[in-house]
């Protein structure tokens, strides 16, 4: 009991040490790894502790796997009903596990309230005309929102408040170098953002101002769609600015019919699906600080697969996850063929649900979409407006 006590004590020393940063980081510095592990060596040594040098890296690289966990067993609450559910609290405590715990949510709370009051400020400056139908409020809130994250707001009666628009960031836009430019923190700080954070950041202010809103999936790509009595539904895209039709979508050449049917593009997400995609940005950002944790992904992309089955990023993910166990195991046993392991009952069953989630996949209508392809794509958006521009909305 005395050893547990000390060694939590020694715990929370290590992580009182950690500095805090204004600026996004992609994990903490080996340097400062390594300074701080030899400050708390003499501590331990002073009190005549013997732990060693690699055994105090390793509790501390613990204790951030334990945020991780903690933001997991969140959100499954949310999931099992246990707590409300909140998309908003989903993306902050997914991208504070990333940042050690180090994020502050009453801060975040705060920077959506401030967009909120330009919202609210638009709504009461500007009425929606020409329009009839009893849903006005829903399409004004939604209206408001596009043209706040879009466009410039000069508020000079409210607060001389001059509020300035979210753009696209195209460097590292998939987050390969830096994972936190994947952020809806990152884009609050700087303004700027990707296919990732914009539409979740409308996500988020939408639910607060209770303005009706769902995501929607493409290959690599994520966006909105909305619906109203006068036009029906229609795709809301925040990366240009525009409202493409679904031929835009379509055109990527990488969503097939089967696809389509199935659900796992172009159609509108559940409250608890929305959860999901902050479950698997958990398990992709601690891939990214860790490596390869087969017990923390793979529970990852169970609870996401239990509550949305067709998730394609979740069975790519587990199919990605289990082929690395099954090449280590391989690896291991020096085989050249996968039936050379295949008396191992765990390399079995392994290799069994690995092909069980690329089978899947194949069969949901999935193909993988290169991050060139990706990026014309994008372009094409904003290179070719009028033949994908929503003429409906435009007319009205």
């Amino acid at each position: 009991m005395k050893i547990n006590f000390i060694h939590t004590v020694l715990l929370l020393l290590l992580i009182s040490v950690s500095c805090k940063r204004n600026t996004l980081v992609n994990s903490i510095p080996e340097s400062q790894i390594k300074d701080t592990i030899v400050n708390e060596v003499k501590v331990v040594q002073n009190n005549n502790l013997q732990y060693t040098p690699e055994q105090l890296q390793q509790m501390r690289i613990d204790t951030l796997k334990g945020y991780y966990w903690q933001a997991l067993a969140e959100m499954e609450r949310m999931l099992t009903a246990k707590e409300s559910l909140s998309f908003k609290r989903a993306v902050f405590i997914t991208e504070n596990a990333f940042m050690n715990n180090e994020l502050d949510y009453r801060n975040f709370c705060g920077e959506i309230d401030k967009i909120l009051t330009i919202c609210e400020f638009y709504l009461k400056s500007n009425s929606l005309v020409n329009y009839t139908y009893n849903d006005i409020e829903d399409v004004a809130k939604n209206g408001a929102i596009f043209r706040v994250m879009t466009d410039t707001i000069k508020a000079f009666t409210y607060n001389n408040i001059i509020h300035y628009p979210f753009l696209y960031d195209f460097d590292d836009f998939m987050g390969n170098k830096d994972w936190s430019k994947m952020f809806v923190t990152k884009l609050l700080k700087t303004h700027s953002g990707n296919c990732h954070s914009l539409p979740f950041l409308y996500k988020i202010v939408a639910d607060e101002l209770g303005a009706t809103t769902y995501l929607a999936l493409a290959p690599n790509h994520i966006y909105l769609k909305h619906r109203n009595k006068q036009i029906g539904w229609y795709n809301t895209e925040l990366t240009s600015g525009n409202f493409p039709i679904d031929a835009w979508l379509s055109a990527s050449g990488y969503i097939s019919l089967p696809a389509i049917r199935s659900g796992i593009y172009m159609d509108t997400l559940s409250s608890k699906q929305t959860i999901t995609l902050c479950v698997i940005d958990l398990a992709k950002g601690y891939e990214r600080k860790f490596g390869i944790d087969s017990n923390f992904i793979l529970a990852c992309t169970d609870i996401a697969l239990k509550y949305y089955p067709n998730y394609i990023n979740a069975l790519i993910l587990k199919g990605e996850t289990l082929k690395k166990i099954f090449d280590k195991a391989m690896s291991k046993n020096k085989a050249a063929y996968p039936k050379e392991v295949f008396h191992i009952d765990a390399c079995k069953r392994t290799y069994e649900e690995m092909e069980k989630a690329y089978v899947t996949a194949v069969k949901l209508g999935y193909r993988e979409m290169p991050e060139e392809m990706y990026l014309d794509w994008l372009s094409s958006l904003e290179q070719e407006k009028e033949k994908y521009k929503n003429k409906k909305i435009g007319n009205n």
